[in-house]
């Protein structure tokens, strides 16, 4: 039971801590957020106060890691922001499959909550490049929201979000007990995997990707970490690749790049 409410010196102590280890400001407007989201875990661990459950994530990394997961907002749906897909459909996969050279592809989805994103660009790269090596790493701060992602399973209303012939390739509808449950193929789930990343500290993978979906992550960054981790993101795109920011999102006073499409960028041509 809670002993006293959240004081502004407990809020300005957690907004400090979360900002350093995740890069995620909390406005005074997320005071009552913070209250909802951490007062069940206090309730669990019978933690009285905030100034006490302040202290115990501050010398536990576990509880750190589970309280910054419990503020992480895991807002995600399939085939989010269409017109970035309409381009990759539409523009970007075929000219990728009129082109020489080697057949892969390398995607980072960033940010990827409970991974109706991955699995939502593994359907599109498998139906438009048959016979191609795709290779996805989804990477999310959450480890809750990546233990759902890695499971592959949703409920079935979900489908109505996914084109008519990707569900019908690439997806499983439960039977008996689980029939209110749709799951993805073996085929689709075994490209991508899954880690938790945490772009505002940990280090990120080594390599250059051909696609990065970063979206609507960035939104919730301070100044200083967003630019720092866009442009270690612009680092990690091959020369020929793509960075996908949410529809809220851009780059603009970044000369490293330019646009490509509907919040797409790519890296500019060398003088």
């Amino acid at each position: 039971m809670l002993t006293k409410p959240l004081s502004t010196k407990e809020f300005r102590l957690f907004q400090t801590l979360v900002q350093r280890e995740a890069g995620i400001f909390l406005s005074d407007q997320k005071r009552t957020l913070l209250v909802g989201r951490l007062a069940p875990r206090m309730r669990t661990l019978d933690v009285p106060t905030f100034g006490s459950y302040y202290e115990r994530v501050r010398d536990d990394r576990e509880e750190l890691v589970r309280m910054i997961d419990s503020i992480c907002t895991n807002e995600t749906q399939f085939f989010r922001e269409p017109k970035q897909f309409a381009f990759l459909e539409q523009q970007l996969l075929p000219a990728w499959r009129e082109r020489g050279g080697p057949k892969r592809v390398r995607v980072w989805s960033a940010a990827c909550s409970t991974g109706e994103e991955p699995y939502s660009i593994a359907m599109t790269l498998a139906w438009h490049l048959p016979g191609w090596s795709i290779e996805i790493l989804a990477s999310d701060l959450s480890t809750k929201a990546l233990e759902r992602a890695a499971a592959g399973i949703w409920p079935i209303e979900r489908a109505e979000q996914i084109p008519h012939h990707y569900r019908k390739t690439f997806l499983l509808r439960g039977h008996g007990a689980q029939a209110a449950k749709m799951a993805a193929r073996p085929e689709i789930a075994s490209l991508i995997h899954f880690e938790r990343i945490n772009l505002h500290h940990d280090a990120w993978p080594t390599g250059r990707f051909d696609l990065i979906f970063c979206r609507n992550v960035l939104i919730y960054f301070d100044a200083e970490s967003k630019k720092r981790v866009i442009n270690r993101l612009v680092d990690r795109l091959d020369p020929a690749g793509y960075l996908f920011l949410g529809h809220s999102e851009s780059l603009s006073g970044l000369d490293r790049v330019r646009n490509a499409g509907p919040t797409v960028y790519a890296l500019k041509d060398p003088a």
